[in-house]
Order: C-alpha cells, then sequence, then structure tokens
C-alpha cells in the first residue's frame, strides 16, 4: 500500500507528521514523502525535512495526501506540484488533505461539487473552487477526505485506517500511539472559544492570512 505524502516549502509539519505516524502503522504501508526535485523543503517551525525522493522517483498512490501552511500560496501557483496531484489523484484509491493542503487539491480540480473542510480561518474561500464547506473535524466525500486544522490530521488518519483494516485495528492503534487527547483549556475549537480569543486570533493572524490565501488563489483560478 503505498501512501504518499506531498511536500512543499514553509508546509506545516504536523500537518503531516500526524497523519504519518498512524498511517504507516496500516498493514503493508509503503510511505512515500516526496518534494518537487527530491530535496529538502522548510517547515513552518524552522526546520526542514528530507523526503523519500522526487516526484519522477514516486509510484502510484493508493492514498494521496496533502498537508497544509502557509506554503500552500505559492503550491497552488507551481504547475510541477499541481499537475502531479492531479496525476497521482487519477488512480489513488483515496485522496486525502489536511488543512490548508485542501486549496492544493482545488487548484488541481478535485474539490468541484464535494464536501470538504480545512482549516476554520479559511472555510469561507473552500467555493472559490466550488467545494461546499461541511462543519466538521473530518469530511469524507466518496474517495476525497478532507480533515480540518492541523491537529485534524490524527482524527482522519484514524477514520482513515478504520475504513480499510477495520474499527478494532484503527482503535489498537490509537491505544500504541497513546492518543487520548485532555488538553488543559478547552478553547480548541470555534464553539469552545470566547468572542475576545476567536477575535484576537483573526485581527492578529488570520485575516491577513485569509485575505493572503484568497489573492493566491483568485490569480489561478
Amino acid at each position: 500500500m503505498h501512501i504518499v505524502f506531498v511536500l512543499f516549502d514553509n508546509v506545516t509539519q504536523l500537518d503531516f507528521t500526524g497523519p504519518v505516524q498512524f498511517l504507516s502503522r496500516l498493514p503493508g504501508a509503503n510511505v512515500h514523502v516526496v518534494t518537487k526535485d527530491g530535496e529538502a523543503v522548510t517547515t513552518d517551525c524552522g526546520f526542514s525535512i528530507l523526503p523519500r525522493s522526487g516526484f519522477a522517483d514516486c509510484p502510484q498512490a493508493d492514498i494521496l495526501c496533502v498537508p497544509g501552511g502557509h506554503g500552500v500560496r505559492g503550491a497552488i501557483a507551481d504547475t510541477d506540484i499541481i499537475d502531479f496531484v492531479r496525476q497521482q489523484a487519477r488512480g489513488a484509491n483515496y485522496i486525502t488533505s489536511v488543512c490548508t493542503g485542501a486549496f492544493i487539491l482545488g487548484a488541481a480540480g478535485l474539490l468541484q461539487g464535494k464536501r470538504a473542510t480545512c482549516h476554520w480561518a479559511y472555510t469561507q474561500l473552500l467555493p472559490l473552487f466550488a467545494a461546499t464547506h461541511t462543519p466538521a473535524r473530518v469530511v469524507r466525500d466518496g474517495n476525497l477526505i478532507t480533515a480540518g486544522g492541523v491537529t485534524s490530521g490524527i482524527d482522519f488518519a484514524l477514520e482513515l485506517i478504520a475504513a480499510i483494516a477495520g474499527e478494532d485495528f484503527a482503535k489498537t492503534i490509537q491505544l500504541a500511539l497513546e492518543y487520548d487527547p485532555a488538553p488543559p483549556f478547552g478553547s480548541g475549537s470555534l464553539a469552545n472559544s470566547s468572542d475576545e480569543t476567536i477575535g484576537n486570533l483573526r485581527s492578529h493572524v488570520y485575516d491577513k492570512a485569509a485575505s493572503e490565501m484568497k489573492i493566491a488563489i483568485q490569480k489561478i483560478i
């Protein structure tokens, strides 16, 4: 089972490293972390990730996964990345994304008429790709699975493991990796956050980031 993760500069590493830690436990899993030229890419945490190979050496994916990050703005304008994702999607059993990685799928024409999600600060942009936003941490529409922001990727991975190998196996992996979230604060979603917290985050980070993402999308559609 070939599981392909497509990386690019300024990727959010947890969008990728969360799901890969779980999906790599699938029976017969063969993980391929790939970049356009096979060279290392930067992350938004200040370190780099060395891929397994470049696009040219990557086999056909059974599971295709595209993470997000601020680097998505550049990735959607990179025809090599978009063409690779589009080509891989044709033969993949599952086409997936985490966070703003959904917009790379959108740029490849894979969200049209689909229900999807992404990070909460960017969901209003999904209709630009003719997708319908569904408010959930994980949204499945046929063989398309999109996850919300960052940590949602772990939930997506477990749901996919259950679909492929059964719920009992997924539960075993969840226990093995001790995924039992008990955060110190209940502010991990819009529903559980104060208007002040949401407003501050939007004004200091996401209003600008979403505006820049919208401009980047409008240039390619």
